[in-house]
């Protein structure tokens, strides 16, 4: 970590946290709401309950995995072995999805059991996160040192181009900016920092010529001009403008969301349910919502500040940017500020990865707060973000 982020977390002392304070209940609230407005908002637009009744089950999986997980002592995941068997298993589970995986919507990306399906590119963010908070964790000191950014951008890299070539370009932006984000947190030099800009421009323009689908290269042009080609490779990006847009100031209301409702919204309960709840909340809506997730981020800090360790903090960083990265992705392809990825908004959009995923990130976060480090009193008392 950098000398700034080292030297506020020396003001802490490290002792054991009382059993029942393991879990941030403030986090926990401020997600509910979340989960909430998403089931309402996909319930809202279809008449036989088929997507509302299949997300039940999929939060009451999510909520059991987190306070589950809240209840696991997570120090065994700093060991070396732990990292490189979660590395290896990444790697030789996106490669088997070419031999058994099925083809959706033009992406090898999930594996069939049944009625089940089920997206590893998911759950292995979180490996990731869990991979470069352990490099990061012994490193911090030397993390000037090009070696180390190199090392573990090769540990990204090789995940994010299997991922790439499935193709899933939204996830492997995701895995990208997990580690970029993870860098900065460790502490990088401006030199550097450079250096992997540069870099950055390279792999997109190789990317560009041998990686990129047609339709994923359509869509990054329609980015740049959006109106070229409305009735096409736009149209979804153009539909999520108009239906953010007629949700004016306190939307038109549940149910009345002419967009999703009458279908000219594709993947509303996916990747533009945020368009879709937009048209029915309106910006007051749309406020409320951005408060509670600025609410579950500002406790994902709060819980990383108080990280045992090093690893810890670093986890805490890597979870916060996973949901960050999301949140901006999926709302900014809503409002065609950015291209459309088929990224999903955290909590709200309708499946099952994302949710286990991002519940059982929070509940590892919730374990490792039972052993974090707790101010000083006199520190604690002008402590703006509380306990």
């Amino acid at each position: 970590m950098n000398n700034k982020i080292l030297s506020f977390f020396n003001s802490y002392n490290l002792r054991r946290v009382d059993e029942s304070n393991g879990i941030d209940w403030i986090l926990f609230f401020a997600t509910l709401p979340l989960l909430g407005a998403g089931l309402v908002t996909m319930n809202s637009f279809t008449g036989d309950g088929a997507f509302f009744n299949k997300q039940l089950i999929w939060i009451g999986l999510s909520l059991l995995i987190f306070f589950v997980f809240s209840f696991i002592d997570f120090r065994f995941l700093r060991k070396t072995w732990i990292s490189v068997s979660l590395f290896i298993f990444s790697c030789v589970s996106l490669t088997t999805l070419y031999a058994v995986g099925k083809v959706t919507k033009g992406a090898i990306s999930w594996f069939h059991f049944g009625a089940i399906s089920f997206q590893p590119s998911d759950a292995i963010k979180l490996v990731v996160i869990i991979i470069l908070a352990k490099y990061f964790s012994r490193r911090h000191i030397e993390i000037a040192n090009i070696k180390h950014i190199l090392v573990s951008g090769f540990y990204a890299f090789v995940i994010f181009s299997l991922v790439l070539v499935q193709p899933d370009f939204g996830s492997a932006i995701i895995i990208f900016f997990i580690w970029f984000g993870m860098v900065l947190i460790s502490g990088i030099s401006k030199k550097h920092l450079m250096g992997m800009v540069m870099i950055g421009i390279l792999l997109f323009t190789i990317a560009w010529n041998f990686g990129f689908q047609d339709y994923q290269k359509n869509r990054i042009k329609n980015f740049i001009n959006p109106m070229a080609d409305i009735h096409g490779t736009g149209y979804n990006a153009y539909q999520s403008a108009i239906a953010v847009g007629s949700g004016q100031l306190f939307g038109k209301g549940v149910g009345y969301g002419t967009q999703s409702r009458l279908k000219f919204l594709p993947e509303y309960q996916t990747d533009f349910i945020f368009a879709a709840f937009a048209e029915e909340w309106g910006f007051f809506g749309v406020v409320i919502l951005i408060s509670l997730f600025g609410i579950v981020i500002w406790r994902i800090i709060v819980n990383t500040m108080r990280g045992a360790t090093n690893f810890e903090m670093l986890f805490g960083s890597g979870i916060a940017v996973l949901i960050i990265v999301h949140f901006i992705i999926n709302i900014g392809m809503n409002i065609q500020l950015l291209p459309v990825t088929g990224t999903t908004l955290p909590f709200l959009s309708y499946g099952g990865t994302h949710l286990l995923t991002e519940f059982a990130g929070l509940g590892i976060l919730m374990g490792m707060r039972r052993y974090r480090r707790v101010a000083h009193k006199d520190v604690a008392q002008n402590e703006f973000v509380g306990p």
